[in-house]
This record gives C-alpha cells, sequence and structure tokens, in this order.
C-alpha cells in the first residue's frame, strides 16, 4: 500500500472519531440553543474555559505520539508498554491540575467581565465537566496509543457508537421528562461525563482482551515513576500542550470577551466557534495520520521516506483546506439558520462566517505543520510564535478593533473584529512554520534534530 493510500486510510479513520466527538459539541449547542438563547450564552461561556484546559492537556498526552510511533518503528514493542505505564503519572497530574481550574472559575469570569446572570449557569455546568476530564484524559491516551501503532479503528468505533448515547442524553437531562427535571445547560455536561466514562470502561476492556496489545506488556506491573522518562515526556508534552492550549484560547477567549456585548453577539460566536472546530478535524486527522507514519520512519532509521511522507501530507491538506473554505463562504448566509431560530443570530453568524473560511485555510496548513514540527522534537519555537502571533495580533488586536478602536467594529457590538484579527494572526503563523518546517526537514536540519529534546 502507498504511503498516500496509508495517510489518507488513517486520516479517513482518526476523522469520523473526531467528528463523532465534535457531533456531541453540535448537539450540545444545539440542543443549548434550543432551550434558551440565555443557555447558549452560558454554554458558549463555560465550553470556551473547558476547551482551553482540555486541549492543553490533551495536547500534553498527544505529543507523545511521535515516541510510541518511533518505538513502533524501532521495534521496541516492549519499551512501548513501559512507556505508556509511565505516561499514567503524567496523566495524574495533568488530571488533577484541569480540575482544580475547572473547579474555581470565579476569577476567570470576573476578569472577562462575564455577566452576573450567566456565572452560576457557568459554574455548574464545569463543576460536572471536572468529573468528566479524568476519564476524558486517559481516553485520550488509549486514543494516542492507536494512532502510535496505526490501528484508529478501535478508537472510532467507540467514538461513533459514543454518539448514540451523548444525543438522547444532552436532550433528556437538559429538557427534563420521565421523571427528571429539565435542567438547562448543565444536562449537557451530565450527558458528557456519562459518555466519557462509558468509552474508557470499553477502552480498558478492549486492552486486556485484544491481540492487537498483547506485545506491549501492558498489564505488567506498574513501575514506580521513572524520572528521566516522565521529564522526556515533560519536555515534549508541555510546550506542544502550551502551544495547543494558545491556538485554542486565541478563539475561545474570544467567547469570554465577546459575553459582554450581549447574548446575541455570544450565540453567533458560539456558531461559529462550533463549525470551525468542526472543519478543523480535517486538517488534524491528517496531521495526525501523517505525523504517525514521519515518526515511524525516523524510527525506523530511514528519513528520506520520512520527509517523503510530509510532502504527501502537505498535498493532502492544503486542497482539502481550501475547499470547506470556499464551502462556508457559499453557504454563509445559510447556516446560522440550522443553530437558531433567532433572525438577529442567523444575520450575524453570517457576517462572522466570511473571516471563519479564511481562518479555516490558513489552519489546514499550520495544523499539519505543528504536528510534523514534533516529530523532529521542534516545540519550543512553535510556541513563541503562537504567542506573539495569536495571542499577541490575533486575540489582542481583536479586542483592540472591538473595543478600542475607531473603526467601522467599534461602533456595534459584533465577534467579526476578533475572527477577522484571528484570521490575518494564522496566516502568518502558517507561513513561518512552513520555513521551519522546510528547515527540519533538510539533510542539514535532520542532523541538527538527532538527539534534540526540543528547540
Amino acid at each position: 500500500m502507498s504511503e498516500r493510500s496509508t495517510i489518507t486510510r488513517h486520516a479517513l479513520t482518526v476523522l469520523a472519531g473526531q467528528l463523532a466527538v465534535m457531533a456531541f459539541g453540535v448537539t450540545d449547542t444545539i440542543v443549548a440553543g434550543r432551550y434558551s438563547e440565555s443557555s447558549l450564552a452560558a454554554l458558549s461561556v463555560g465550553s470556551a474555559i473547558f476547551i482551553s484546559v482540555y486541549v492543553a492537556l490533551i495536547g500534553v498526552l498527544q505529543a507523545l505520539l511521535p515516541v510510541w510511533a518511533e518505538q513502533r518503528g524501532a521495534r521496541e514493542t516492549e519499551g512501548v508498554g513501559r512507556s505508556l505505564r509511565q505516561a499514567l503519572y503524567l496523566c495524574g497530574a495533568a488530571s488533577l491540575a484541569g480540575m482544580a481550574i475547572l473547579l474555581s472559575p470565579g476569577p476567570i469570569l470576573r476578569w472577562t467581565d462575564v455577566p452576573a446572570a450567566l456565572q452560576h449557569d457557568v459554574e455548574n455546568y464545569l463543576a460536572v465537566l471536572a468529573l468528566a476530564l479524568p476519564p476524558a484524559l486517559l481516553f485520550r491516551i488509549y486514543s494516542t496509543l492507536n494512532q502510535a501503532l496505526g490501528r484508529p479503528q478501535l478508537v472510532t468505533w467507540l467514538q461513533v457508537g459514543s454518539l448514540f448515547i451523548k444525543l438522547p442524553l444532552s436532550v433528556w437531562f437538559t429538557f427534563g421528562g420521565a421523571g427528571l427535571p429539565a435542567q438547562g445547560v448543565v444536562g449537557c455536561a451530565w450527558a458528557t461525563l456519562v459518555v466519557n466514562c462509558s468509552m474508557l470502561a470499553v477502552a480498558i476492556w478492549l486492552l486486556r482482551t485484544q491481540d492487537l496489545y498483547e506485545p506491549l506488556g501492558l498489564w505488567r506491573r506498574m513501575e514506580p515513576p521513572h524520572w528521566p522518562t516522565i521529564a522526556g515526556f515533560a519536555r515534549l508534552g508541555i510546550p506542544a500542550g502550551l502551544a495547543v492550549m494558545v491556538e485554542v484560547t486565541s478563539f475561545t477567549l474570544m467567547a469570554l470577551f465577546i459575553a459582554r456585548q450581549g447574548t446575541t453577539a455570544s450565540a453567533a460566536h458560539q456558531i461559529a466557534a462550533n463549525l470551525a472546530a468542526v472543519l478543523y478535524m480535517v486538517p488534524l486527522s491528517l496531521a495526525i495520520a501523517t505525523s504517525a507514519r514521519v515518526s515511524y520512519w525516523l524510527g525506523a532509521g530511514n528519513p528520506a521516506q520520512a520527509r517523503k511522507v510530509v510532502f504527501i501530507g502537505f498535498k493532502l491538506s492544503a486542497p482539502s483546506g481550501i475547499a470547506f473554505a470556499a464551502i462556508l463562504l457559499i453557504a454563509k448566509d445559510h447556516i446560522g439558520s440550522v443553530y437558531s431560530a433567532n433572525a438577529s443570530v442567523v444575520a450575524m453568524t453570517g457576517s462572522v462566517l466570511v473571516w471563519v473560511a479564511a481562518y479555516h485555510a490558513a489552519d489546514a496548513l499550520q495544523t499539519l505543520c505543528v504536528f510534523v514540527l514534533r516529530c523532529y522534537r521542534i516545540t519550543l519555537a512553535p510556541l513563541a510564535v503562537y504567542c506573539t502571533l495569536l495571542w499577541g495580533a490575533g486575540l489582542g488586536g481583536g479586542y483592540w478593533l472591538a473595543y478600542a478602536g475607531s473603526g467601522p467594529w467599534a461602533q456595534s457590538p459584533s465577534p467579526t473584529p476578533f475572527w477577522a484579527a484571528s484570521a490575518i494572526a494564522l496566516a502568518g503563523t502558517a507561513a513561518l512554520f512552513v520555513a521551519m518546517l522546510w528547515r527540519a526537514i533538510s539533510p542539514a536540519g535532520q542532523n541538527r534534530a538527532a538527539g534534540s529534546p526540543g528547540r
């Protein structure tokens, strides 16, 4: 099978699972929007905080993909098992840190001037999601392991199957029925908790019973923490996790700043953010599949083949990003009506989606680059770029245009200036990442990367 076919098949399998997971968010957005406009606004704020925490922590764990893929390429199967057991210590620390933040969101809500009327629902929503975080992170380890092994099918089946649990539970818990009182937006969080626990339980059963995992020796006695190994994970994972956090918070923090504009602007932003997140699953899936193959060939001692895989990834990611951006532009005036029956929300969403399209085109390119850069242990430079451009020019520039500038957006509340500034900043980020990756895959760059833990 050709590398293009291998990457495409892997990416499509990952995409199916990721879209199922994203359908959880789409479901919650639609359900909350149909329940009430205030519930949708609370979901916008609450999900922005949760996603900011969650993606940073899964970024740390997802960064272990090249480690395990390289071990697979080098035929170190038992080493994968030992490495995974050490990763559980990292997962435990990540879970405790994330829960502490989710259980104490008050300072964040006050700093961003979230209306007091929304704060109670947001706090209750995040308290339930704090319980859902540990099983979600443990399942991410299982997912990353399967991606490194080139066998994401079991994860996809679990994610797709869980959608059939999430859909009815979100509706039932939110609107109530059969003796259960309506819980509003908090009901969506309870449904997420049930789904996360269910997926983890099935994943543990599969690890115990499937022949695929037997050579890894996963169920041997848990070793004490091996600090050099954990430190190596941290050097790779923490910068990667922080980079993901900066990337995602560059637009999730928009929700908190936009909340002061009122429920209409918050609802329009939530729809735009939800669409951007769904579309992101395509370049994310291609990036995961490409990076798994790049790391496999690097572990097998074949950097020339790894370089070829990088170019195949570009040929798949760039056209898909352009195509989906074009679809958004064509359908921008109609998409909002799927989420909301409020004419003002629909109209505002249409104007925002123009910039979401530009955002996605740049996102497709930079996502592939940042994943492959991790294969070459380049993590600190992308983090610096993210902080400067996405937080500084994107989020900071959007805030200035919306609240301090003198342009047309300063006269009427709208999420549009935030998305416009972020799209421009992300385009600059993509250009810099392409240059970094080109340098990394050159023969001289690969010699520099050998043995380097990150830069």
